[in-house]
C-alpha cells in the first residue's frame, strides 16, 4: 500500500507539475494611461507653440526697441546738429538789413565811419554765423538747382546758357547740409 501511495504521490506530483499553467506576461494597457499621454502630447505641443509665439514676439519687441533707439539717437544727433538753426533763421533778416546798409553810397567822413561801423558789426555777424556752420549758398552763374534756388524770374539773355542763374535777388544760406532758406534768382530760360 506504501507503494501505491509513494506511486500516487508522484503522479500527483507529475500532474501538478503539468498542470501548473505558465501564465505568459501580458501586458495591461491602461486607457487612462494612453488617455494621459494623448493629453501631455497635445499640452506638450501646445506648450511648444505659445513658447515659439513668445519667442516671436520677444524677437519682434527687440527689434522695436532696437530701431526706437536708433531713431531716438538719430533725432538727438539732428537736434544737437541743427540747435541753432531757429536762431539763424531770426537772425538772417537782419543780416540781409546789413547787406542792403552796406550797399549805400557815401559821401562825407562821418557817414563813413558809420558805414565802416555796420561793415564791422556785419563781419562779426558773419563770422559767428559760419563758426555755427551756415554757409551762403552759390548762385550767380551757376546752374538753376530747385533744391537750393527758388527762381521768382525767368529772362533771356544771350550772355548766359539756358537754366542758368542769372541774378541773385536774395541770399539763400545753408546750415551744415540743410538748406535753411533758397537762393531767390533770375533764370535764363
Amino acid at each position: 500500500m506504501e507503494e501505491n501511495k509513494q506511486q500516487s504521490e508522484q503522479v500527483n506530483d507529475e500532474v501538478q507539475d503539468d498542470q501548473e499553467v505558465v501564465e505568459p506576461e501580458v501586458e495591461v494597457i491602461d486607457e487612462t494611461e494612453t488617455v494621459g499621454e494623448a493629453t501631455s502630447n497635445s499640452e506638450v505641443e501646445q506648450l511648444q507653440q505659445e513658447k515659439e509665439e513668445l519667442q516671436n514676439r520677444l524677437a519682434r519687441l527687440q527689434a522695436d526697441y532696437d530701431n526706437f533707439r536708433r531713431r531716438t539717437q538719430k533725432e538727438r544727433e539732428a537736434d544737437r546738429k541743427y540747435k541753432s538753426q531757429d536762431l539763424v533763421n531770426e537772425l538772417l533778416p537782419a543780416l540781409d538789413n546789413f547787406e542792403r546798409a552796406l550797399q549805400v553810397d557815401v559821401q562825407d567822413e562821418s557817414t563813413k565811419s558809420f558805414k565802416d561801423g555796420i561793415q564791422m558789426v556785419y563781419r562779426q555777424l558773419s563770422d559767428a554765423l559760419e563758426k555755427e556752420g551756415v554757409e551762403v549758398i552759390p548762385a550767380e552763374g551757376e546752374t538753376f538747382d530747385p533744391q537750393i534756388h527758388q527762381a521768382v524770374m525767368q529772362v533771356e539773355d544771350e550772355n548766359y546758357a539756358s537754366n542758368v542763374v542769372v541774378a541773385e535777388l536774395q541770399k539763400g544760406y545753408r546750415l551744415k547740409d540743410r538748406v535753411i532758406r533758397p537762393s531767390m534768382v533770375k533764370v535764363n530760360q
